[in-house]
């Protein structure tokens, strides 16, 4: 291989690690050690690495099931088979490949991990910067339905002043992020590398949007980054205040949170295990793909609102290209690894530099509910434990993965949210 620092400006190189090949292309009058360098990224899967896969898909020894359990014990033997053998047979990764390396995307290093990013630049040069962060076992896909309408909101029934410069990052341990390689990258702290990241495009003010961990990274940034103006979460926090917890709370909210508690009752023990034992579980989901998509569809049927198929609420292909991510990338032990670190508050990673929290008080946050989330708390909760909530819209319809389940409700609450940031500055 090449040394990057002989390269001559605009020469392409290419990196192989775990099957990957990532594009890079040296800037003009830039250090090719810089590590504050952006540089191209294109997602080019090695052709060894898919004729694994379908190989091992091929080989995958099915566990039994007792008749009519259907998805009561784990994700059904039947449908699995299905899923695998299309996996294997009928869908198309290099097309999907195509369709992602069609968003403009780059990896820079912070604090010594190198971070994956979309990052789509709206027409509008006046447009607000809007963060999107995934979460578990989510990835920088679950976003490709919004890009569009965020960007371009003419062309998808918004208005100029809709627009927005929108920048999706993989976090570090995800996708084709970089892993870290020491203890202590708790969720907060990859909350100060997203801050990081949109300090070097050069955003001094911009808005957070997500889901899930993505959900704890955006209230994180809402209240520590002088730079974010405000935060938009679909997933909102479930804190029951221990005085008088019924205070400004209906019987209908009770009722709500209650039911979907006891429909999410034997669906808890993931997060115990990759709270404690993370790597136990990475040895067989590395290694398996039958077993990876398992893992990671029980959740999305879990958490969606499908009405008794999956595929209501997802194709087959947005399913696979998400479980696909993590096979290629090898990325579902390092992003286990995000329970571990935000339950044991291990000391500062030494790769970390300093970040110099907001002064004042935190950016307004507005909240999305989808009916099928996780947490379905009262608006009285989240606002007696956030006390900067200024927005709050109840859905009809939706889960856990609303970017993907349900875009064009998202979209449209998350312009509405922003457009009253915008309106009072």
């Amino acid at each position: 291989m090449i040394s990057p620092g002989r390269l001559r400006p605009w020469i392409t190189f290419s990196i192989f690690a775990f099957g990957l090949t990532a594009t890079r292309v040296a800037l003009p009058d830039e250090p090719a050690d810089s590590e504050a360098k952006i540089r191209p990224f294109r997602i080019e899967v090695a052709d060894s690495v898919l004729r694994d896969l379908k190989d091992r898909l091929a080989h995958t020894r099915f566990p039994d099931q007792i008749p009519g359990s259907d998805w009561g014990h784990g994700p059904d033997v039947a449908y699995v088979k299905e899923l695998v053998a299309y996996w294997r047979d009928k869908y198309d990764w290099r097309a999907h490949e195509k369709q992602l390396n069609s968003l403009p995307q780059f990896i820079t290093a912070i604090d010594g991990i190198d971070i994956h990013f979309i990052h789509v630049r709206s027409r509008h040069e006046n447009a607000t910067p809007l963060l999107l962060v995934h979460g578990w076992p989510g990835s920088f896909v679950e976003f490709q339905k919004i890009i569009g309408p965020l960007t371009d909101p003419e062309a998808h029934g918004g208005r100029a002043e809709d627009a927005f410069h929108v920048v999706v990052p993989s976090l570090p341990g995800f996708g084709f992020s970089g892993k870290p390689r020491e203890a202590g990258w708790s969720s907060q702290r990859m909350a100060e590398t997203m801050a990081r990241l949109m300090a070097r495009l050069g955003y001094r003010n911009y808005g957070a949007q997500g889901g899930d961990w993505g959900a704890g990274v955006v209230r994180w940034l809402a209240a520590n980054d002088a730079a974010c103006i405000g935060s938009h979460s679909n997933f909102p926090p479930f804190n029951r205040p221990e005085a008088d917890p019924l205070r400004g709370v209906t019987q209908a909210e009770v009722d709500r949170g209650q039911k979907r508690n006891a429909e999410l009752a034997d669906h808890k023990a993931y997060g115990a295990i990759q709270g404690t034992r993370p790597l136990t579980l990475g040895y067989g989901l590395n290694d398996s793909p039958a077993g990876l998509a398992a893992w990671i569809v029980d959740k999305f049927w879990a958490w969606s609102d499908h009405g008794g198929k999956l595929e209501n609420s997802f194709t087959r292909d947005e399913l696979l290209t998400n479980v696909t991510v993590y096979w290629v990338s090898e990325t579902m032990p390092s992003s286990t690894r995000i329970y571990f670190e935000s339950q044991h508050n291990q000391p500062r990673p030494s790769s970390m530099s300093a970040f110099t929290t907001r002064t004042g008080g935190p950016a307004p946050m507005g909240f999305a509910l989808f009916p099928k989330e996780i947490n379905v708390p009262p608006r009285a909760w989240v606002e007696r434990a956030i006390p900067n909530v200024v927005h709050w819209t109840e859905m009809p319809r939706g889960g856990h993965f609303a970017a993907m389940e349900q875009p064009e409700l998202l979209v449209a609450d998350v312009r509405k949210f922003f457009s009253t940031i915008r309106a009072a500055k």
